[in-house]
């Protein structure tokens, strides 16, 4: 069991560090707020006011992965939330087609942004500053002729704040979210059924039987505490909407970054430029689509924002971006590119929210928030630039390095002092 446990820790599950300072944050503060943060209330006002920013995390993941970053999400975000709100309330357009045009509006100003960095050679840092000026002069100019708060269709509220349906019978739990957490333990079991039989095949003999037991039996256990805690609120309350899309997007994009040629390219391009373009990469294809797909993502998080608040407004968007940085580089990220990961970016995120919940809950001013934010990224920062300067794998590292190769996978011999 003890060498399960060492395993556990050196192996697959090296992404334990950073939930491991999560779960701290997280009985720090249900500490300090007499026990405020761990009930089903707050957690799902977390994944409410949060669900947008970890949603744009998983866009700004892959643009710092392929070695830009992009300023104007926030700005984006404002812009598009605004358009749809005006479509639907003045144009006559139907709420899903409003839905579908905010799409269409992100699309096409990725494209804009990254026919700039991609094709023209312009730095994403300088294009998308461009950007945060352009479209948030765009979000009030339309907010100034529309009117300063627009209101959006009463269907577009169950999008932001609705919560999982109750159905069946009564099992003290909401059955959606039981169900749902049901789905996801299978899952875990799966997954460490799918690791066992590719050792064997690739190893010809399991994993240990004690270290699938640990790495499955504790999410499972996690998987079934979120369970409980989500769906035993108040009546009418369960796991949100909100949280719903967003496990639906960590899954395609863990997916894309993960398993698909696209995903490794746009490692392959922050890693070494010279050396993915040697690899027959297509590196401003590559560029293209990493600067297309995080504004696509700023208009999933625009719709689900306002679906939230049920209004726009001037400040819509504001400060947005240096949330989803930091909690992408908080998460893993690092600033010269080719290291990160969706998972990392999205513990991240969680991370700052549960700061952010927490110093709320105690009160803490604004002033002072920020400052203490600043604090833990700095210190995240300067934490795994210091083990790797003193020549020890980082935090970063391990977290990331279960995702680039098998924990499974044999290790070369160290090499033996030739004989005479």
């Amino acid at each position: 069991m003890i060498e399960a446990l060492k395993e556990l820790f050196r192996g697959g599950a090296r992404k334990s560090g950073m939930v491991i300072a999560l779960l701290f944050l997280v009985l720090l503060f249900n500490w300090l707020t007499d026990g405020l943060v761990v009930t089903p209330g707050n957690a799902q006002s977390i994944i409410f006011g949060n669900a947008h920013i970890l949603v744009m995390t998983m866009g700004m993941v892959m643009v710092i992965i392929a070695g830009h970053i992009d300023l104007s999400v926030g700005s984006v975000a404002a812009a598009t939330g605004v358009i749809v709100a005006v479509a639907t309330r003045d144009w006559g357009v139907p709420w899903w087609a409003g839905i579908l045009l905010g799409l269409a509006v992100g699309a096409l100003i990725g494209a804009w942004q990254g026919f700039w960095v991609a094709y023209v050679g312009i730095p994403g840092f300088i294009t998308t500053l461009a950007g945060m000026m352009l479209f948030r002069g765009l979000h009030l100019y339309i907010s100034r002729e529309a009117g300063t708060n627009v209101r959006v269709p009463q269907e577009m509220w169950f999008i932001g704040s609705g919560h999982l349906p109750e159905w069946g019978p009564d099992t003290g739990l909401n059955n959606s979210t039981l169900l749902l957490g049901v789905i996801g333990i299978a899952l875990v079991v799966w997954v460490e059924f799918r690791k066992r039989a590719t050792a064997k095949r690739l190893e010809g003999k399991p994993l240990s039987t004690a270290l699938s037991l640990l790495r499955a039996g504790g999410l499972s256990v996690v998987l079934g505490y979120l369970t409980w805690l989500f769906g035993s609120g108040r009546p009418g309350t369960s796991f949100p909407v909100t949280g719903l899309i967003l496990l639906v997007i960590a899954g395609i994009y863990w997916f894309l970054s993960t398993k698909t040629i696209t995903g490794r390219n746009v490692y392959a391009v922050g890693g070494n430029r010279a050396a993915a373009a040697l690899s027959g990469v297509n590196i401003k294809r590559t560029n293209f689509l990493v600067m297309l797909n995080m504004s696509l993502l700023a208009s999933v998080a625009a719709i689900l924002f306002i679906s939230r608040s049920r209004t726009t407004g001037p400040a819509d968007g504001t400060g947005w971006e240096l949330d989803v940085i930091a909690a992408v580089f908080i998460g893993g990220a690092a600033v010269s590119g080719g290291i990160g990961t969706v998972t990392g970016s999205l513990i991240g995120g969680l991370v700052m929210a549960v700061l952010n919940n927490g110093l709320q809950l105690m009160s803490v001013e604004a002033p002072q928030t920020n400052m203490i934010k600043g604090l833990v990224l700095l210190a995240a920062v300067a934490f795994d630039v210091y083990n790797k300067v003193q020549g020890r794998p980082s935090i970063i590292g391990r977290i990331t390095d279960s995702f680039r190769r098998s924990p499974t996978a044999p290790t070369a011999p160290a090499p033996t002092k030739p004989t005479a």
